[in-house]
């Protein structure tokens, strides 16, 4: 596909774009823009390039209109080839791995099934390389996002020496011990492929720390890429705009009507993600009530879990398991005008800002996160003030362990040790945390989070 937009100065890589496609029922192409935290970081410089790939059925019948939205350019990349790298390869191996998911006695088990879908891995990085070469202005600067694309950096480098190439890693990385899980060729073709890049860049110094071991153990360094940290905040003047809107209002009546009067709220919003942990946060709300009865139809917790890939079949079960522990537990402890658990599991963004200003307490436990926004959020727009129940495994540990309190992920008794000391902290202590999570929290908003990484290559 020839280029059709003008030389670009800026790019940016990444697997989702900034805007999707739907066919109408009268077979028109309509465009559905997105949100979320690199859109919000991206829209601070005008000039660029967004080269996404086409994700669904929609997209790809717009790109073979000639559909496309200014600054954005859209590969149409063969729906198997796709479906093996991202599903296959990023979402069920690399995602695995750097969140410490499998279970080893069991999986993972690297045969031909795995190397035929690492070479759509290859070809589907390759298809953006060749993409960001013929789009890029001599001496361009190009922003590689994710684990989907940690080859295209050193593919890049290949075709075009002249561009300054960042790259940067939304979730953890793996300790080295467990990264060389992968086989040895596997492993060190990630390592080279993200070292083609002039600079890295990772959530935290934990994660950054990682990948240099990873460097050092198995090529013998880092071969003069420049590693940096850049602690992606949260939008303060966003979400408190937004979180007093009229939709916000509307849902914000309607929980407070389910939880009842005079109830504290213990609220978690996270996708059905294996990493988020929630059958192990429910269940710790479970011995809450086991243990601390006179709690019983006094709180109630607000889980919002918005069901995350279920075209896998792994992520389809703990979706199950999510709504069966919920239904348990209200099964055992509920009575005529008390749910213990208030459960929804379609995603509604206006709902869950509800929820954060509604939260005395919020509960983030992931078991690995590459940073976890949710934990930002919380703070800043909670109407009272709240409690961050916090796994110290997530990356927003580094700058907000000080004033949450702290929890082993794994472990159900004192993270319920922790919702209970949530509940019962006076107001003042818990007013004065909230203004220190909040500040911590919004410290790198998303627009100066981007900016930041431009500097520091140049450009």
């Amino acid at each position: 596909m020839a280029s059709t937009h003008g030389a670009a100065e800026v790019l940016v890589a990444s697997n989702r774009g900034p805007v999707s496609y739907v066919v109408e029922d009268d077979g028109s192409v309509a465009a559905r823009r997105g949100g979320g935290g690199l859109v919000s970081a991206l829209s601070v410089v005008d000039d660029k390039l967004w080269v996404c790939a086409a994700l669904g059925d929609g997209d790809r019948e717009a790109v073979r209109r000639g559909v496309g939205e200014p600054g954005v350019r859209m590969l149409d990349i063969d729906a198997a080839v796709h479906a093996d790298a991202y599903n296959g390869i990023a979402n069920s191996v690399l995602w695995f791995v750097h969140h410490m998911l499998y279970q080893t006695p069991l999986e993972p088990s690297f045969g031909p099934e795995f190397r035929r879908q690492w070479a759509s891995y290859e070809a589907y990085n390759r298809a953006f390389a060749e993409a960001l070469a013929e789009e890029a202005a001599r001496g361009a600067t190009v922003v590689v996002q994710d684990y989907h694309l940690a080859l295209v950096p050193g593919m890049l480098r290949e075709l075009r020496d002249d561009l300054r190439i960042g790259h940067f890693s939304h979730t953890p990385w793996a300790p080295v011990d467990y990264f060389r899980m992968l086989p040895d060729d596997i492993a060190e073709q990630l390592l080279r492929g993200m070292l083609g890049a002039d600079r890295l860049g990772f959530l935290t110094r934990r994660w950054a720390d990682a990948f240099t071991e990873s460097c050092t153990r198995i090529l013998g360094g880092t071969s003069g890429t420049r590693i940096g940290v850049h602690g992606l905040g949260a939008d303060a003047d966003f979400l408190r705009e937004r979180a007093h809107r009229p939709d916000v209002e509307e849902r914000l009546a309607a929980l407070r009507e389910q939880v009842g009067a005079d109830r504290k709220v213990i609220v978690r919003v996270d996708r059905t993600e294996l990493s988020k942990n929630i059958v192990r946060g429910l269940r710790a709300y479970e011995l809450l009530l086991e243990e601390r009865p006179e709690l019983r139809e006094r709180v109630v917790h607000v889980a919002f879990a918005y069901p995350s890939r279920q075209d896998l079949a792994v992520y389809r079960d703990y979706t199950d398991e999510v709504s069966r522990t919920a239904e348990s537990i209200n099964s055992r402890f509920g009575t005529q005008g008390w749910t213990p658990v208030v459960l929804h599991v379609k995603d509604d963004f206006a709902r869950s800002l509800a929820a954060y200003r509604l939260a005395d307490v919020a509960l983030v436990n992931p078991i690995r996160d590459g940073m976890n926004l949710v934990a930002k959020e919380v703070p800043v727009v909670s109407d009272a003030g709240c409690v961050l129940v916090l796994s110290r495994e997530a990356g927003a540990y580094e700058e907000l362990g000080e004033d949450a309190l702290v929890v082993n992920p794994y472990d159900i008794s004192a993270t319920s040790a922790a919702l209970a000391a949530a509940l019962d902290m006076a107001q003042d202590e818990r007013a004065e945390r909230t203004k220190r999570l909040a500040a911590a929290g919004t410290a790198l908003p998303p627009g100066q989070w981007f900016l930041d990484q431009l500097a520091a290559l140049g450009g």
